[in-house]
């Protein structure tokens, strides 16, 4: 039997951890621990060693970003996080993102994109529309006056795993990956696993900002 997915909501607003605990409940999905501000946020992470935390970003005595950096820093196996933000297009999300969170949600998220996320960040994917990727990253990238060249920790991929990266940095899915690379999905998905562990990022999101950050792929 399959161990119930756990999970920490760390938000200041009395509803929002109310609501999101009921939704998550009433699909199976055990929320461990609540949380009102970061502090208590890195205190529940670390007590209950949850599978994802819900971050919201800003909470008092320490904002969100402040706790993904401690927790996704901290000592053993970090648990995915995903920030929830009310603008989606919010700095401290790209930054975020870089630190390594597993992507993010805006508040008014319906149930079963809430329930879907927590899934999808669990089983280790990234969670990211690519319209909404590739609109964060462009924004904050194109302040760079000059684009870096590729970096050299990218000549460890192959030309194939440098296409794939590429392709990941505009937000095609494994299946559409498939399609355009005339491969199985099994495939790209190796294919994927292999340029994670290459670069030592945590997931795709990752991925997608080293790719623009290195000029890979330009804004």
């Amino acid at each position: 039997m399959t161990a119930a997915l756990r999970v920490v909501v760390a938000d200041d607003q009395a509803l929002v951890r109310a609501g999101f605990r009921m939704i998550l409940t009433a699909d199976g999905i055990d929320v461990v621990a609540e949380a009102t501000t970061g502090v208590e946020a890195v205190d529940a992470v670390h007590r209950h060693r949850p599978d994802v935390v819900l971050m919201d970003i800003r909470m008092p005595d320490m904002d969100g970003l402040a706790a993904a950096r401690q927790i996704l820093t901290g000592v053993g196996e970090a648990p995915r996080i995903i920030m929830l933000t009310t603008f989606d297009l919010d700095q401290y999300v790209y930054a975020a993102l870089t630190a390594g969170a597993s992507g993010f949600l805006l508040k008014d998220v319906t149930p079963e994109q809430l329930v879907a996320a927590v899934r999808l960040v669990r089983s280790g994917d990234a969670l990211l529309a690519p319209a909404i990727t590739r609109r964060l990253v462009q924004r904050f990238a194109q302040h760079d006056t000059d684009p870096p060249a590729i970096h050299r920790d990218l000549s460890a991929l192959t030309p194939r795993e440098l296409e794939v990266l590429g392709l990941l940095a505009h937000g095609l899915s494994n299946a559409e990956l498939a399609g355009r690379l005339h491969l199985s999905e099994a495939t790209v998905k190796t294919h994927v696993a292999r340029i994670l562990a290459k670069l030592g990022l945590r997931d795709r999101v990752q991925a997608v900002v080293v790719a623009y950050r290195t000029g890979l792929v330009s804004p």
